[in-house]
């Protein structure tokens, strides 16, 4: 890579960039993020939402899709109209994510299943079903949204942690397969991050005793997590593929 200016290596003026669950919390934050330093955006969302925050997006020509990713073809569909619509894509943001909470002996078959077509199945199909775009326009980025429950247990989690760890060694494979076109894959392993879902998730008791498991003292802010997203996808990146960046206030290294 040449050497880069900082203002160089962060512009993504002209690139286009793909974020599922883009209908609020972090996939919303890594919209501002990217919109901010000049990138198009592409929202995916099950909710028509995604089409009225494009809209409301700093900059021109913002795409918003309305998908279910864990449903067979869509994202096949979502694909087909962003070759229509804008041409390229440079960077796909596999932020779309559910959770259940129950006891692994009691946990129900519907719930795994739905978790596990939205995390991990809709996550491949949809960095699948870019790749030939990616290709084209000479190589782009996956980041592929995981979590520290990839790597550490959480009670209550079984479906979550099982699905956020197969993101990581599919991230793994992808970044080793697809190098040769010049395509980066890359993970980011966040603890809790203060959403609005999450605000009401943690409230209370729960919350302060996860707080404080976490050196920092804090969950994180989803403008933290975006900021990451556009430094792994963006020029000064280049290099780094296969790898998993945790966020998690030092949560996994006690």
């Amino acid at each position: 890579m040449s050497a880069y200016s900082f203002e160089e290596a962060f512009d993504m003026t002209g690139k286009v960039v793909l974020v599922t669950g883009g209908a609020g919390g972090i996939g919303e934050a890594i919209a501002m993020a990217f919109a901010a330093r000049g990138a198009r955006l592409v929202l995916v969302g099950r909710s028509d939402r995604v089409m009225k925050l494009a809209e409301a997006l700093p900059g021109a020509g913002h795409l918003g899709i309305t998908a279910d990713i864990s449903v067979r073809g869509e994202p096949e569909r979502a694909m087909d109209l962003v070759r229509e619509r804008c041409g390229r894509l440079d960077v796909l943001v596999n932020n779309a994510g559910i959770s259940a909470l129950e006891w692994a002996e009691k946990f129900d078959d519907d719930d795994w299943d739905r978790i596990m077509a939205v995390n991990l199945s809709g996550a491949f199909r949809m960095a699948r079903a870019a790749f030939p775009l990616l290709r084209d326009s000479g190589g782009g980025r996956i980041v592929n949204m995981a979590s520290q429950a990839a790597t550490v247990a959480l009670e209550k989690h079984v479906a979550y942690c099982t699905s956020k760890a197969g993101m990581l060694g599919m991230t793994n494979v992808l970044a080793a397969e697809w190098a040769k076109y010049g395509i980066g894959v890359v993970a980011i392993s966040p603890t809790v991050v203060e959403t609005e879902l999450a605000r009401w998730a943690w409230a209370g008791e729960v919350g302060e005793a996860m707080k404080r498991k976490i050196p920092m003292g804090r969950f994180a802010q989803p403008e933290e997590i975006a900021m990451a997203v556009v430094y792994l996808a963006c020029g000064a990146a280049n290099m780094i593929t296969g790898a998993n960046l945790v966020i998690d206030g030092g949560y996994t290294v006690i």
